[in-house]
């Protein structure tokens, strides 16, 4: 707009196709898997998967968590099912929908979604290589998280919430 403080915006654009972008991030080591796939679902999930639990200390450990989201390629008990027969050790642990700040890679894909933004790049291949070079930045500066809430803590916060309510005594 001439004269004005407004941003002028080209509305045409040629749309140079979309990539999937997903991540595994163990908060406790401070580690970061990704990768990039052509598209979402059971395939690209599992590879992700394979990714960690083929590598110590996730395929020697006695039991992995897993939390996800409820996205459909880790949806449900078929999923659970599944990832268990191929990583006896791995337990998946869905979130409650609408939780996604319960999930830590979401976390993680909030603060990509805010560096990476205008997301305006010349193709798939340097979408990718910039993805990826962000996980492994943010990997270096990443400090594991060291959870010291424990079940006492809860069990204390829990009752300051819902403290016991006097009962009432009648005498007839």
């Amino acid at each position: 707009m001439p004269g004005g403080d407004g941003q002028l915006v080209e509305h045409e654009y040629e749309r140079k196709g979309a990539l999937c972008y997903l991540a595994a991030w163990d908060a406790r080591r401070a580690k970061l898997f990704d990768r990039c796939a052509p598209k979402d679902g059971i395939v690209a999930f599992d590879a992700l998967v394979e990714q960690f639990m083929s590598c110590e200390p996730y395929n020697k450990a006695q039991r992995v968590f897993v939390v996800a989201d409820n996205g459909s390629a880790h949806r449900g008990q078929r999923s659970i099912d599944r990832l268990k027969g191929a990583w006896p050790n791995l337990t998946l642990v869905h979130t409650p929908v609408h939780a996604s700040w319960l999930n830590q890679a979401e976390i993680y894909f909030s603060i990509v979604q805010l560096v990476l933004s205008p997301n305006n790049f010349a193709d798939l291949d340097r979408l990718e290589q910039t993805l990826l070079a962000f996980g492994r930045r943010y990997e270096q500066i990443a400090r594991p998280f060291q959870w010291k809430f424990t079940r006492d803590h809860l069990h204390r916060v829990l009752e300051r919430l819902n403290p016991p309510t006097p009962q009432l005594q009648l005498a007839a």
